[in-house]
């Protein structure tokens, strides 16, 4: 028992293992992770657009339909990599940063921002 648990240790902390809760913070960063729930953008309303939330609490949203979203499921594992950081937004507003996601189940991608405005907007 002991082994298992320094061995687990020792695969927690090697560079460049990411995990679910990591969260990219630089600009070409990625991380694994996964899909925790995929929604409609309304809850509700089908045709409202997509939502979908990340195992790590990455929030991606779009008033269309996306339909490579669409084909994954809960729990596919997801390759995501932060592509777009806002500039020189009010503090505290940190809205605007784009992910894009790839389905390693399904091979397919997708890129979308984590709210429905950007930092500074509505």
């Amino acid at each position: 028992m002991r082994r298992l648990v320094i061995c687990a240790f020792i695969v927690a902390t090697l560079p460049g293992v990411s995990h679910a809760q990591d969260v990219p913070t630089e600009v070409g960063q990625c991380v694994e992770t996964s899909i925790k729930e995929i929604a409609s953008l309304l809850d509700g309303v089908p045709d409202s657009g997509d939502a979908v939330v990340y195992a790590n609490d990455i929030y991606g949203v779009s008033y269309d339909q996306i339909d490579t979203l669409r084909n994954s499921r809960v729990g596919d594992p997801i390759k995501l990599c932060l592509t777009v950081l806002p500039e020189d937004c009010p503090p505290g507003d940190d809205r605007g940063k784009f992910y894009s996601a790839l389905n390693e189940r399904t091979k397919e991608t997708w890129e979308l921002p984590d709210a429905e405005h950007m930092c500074g907007g509505a």
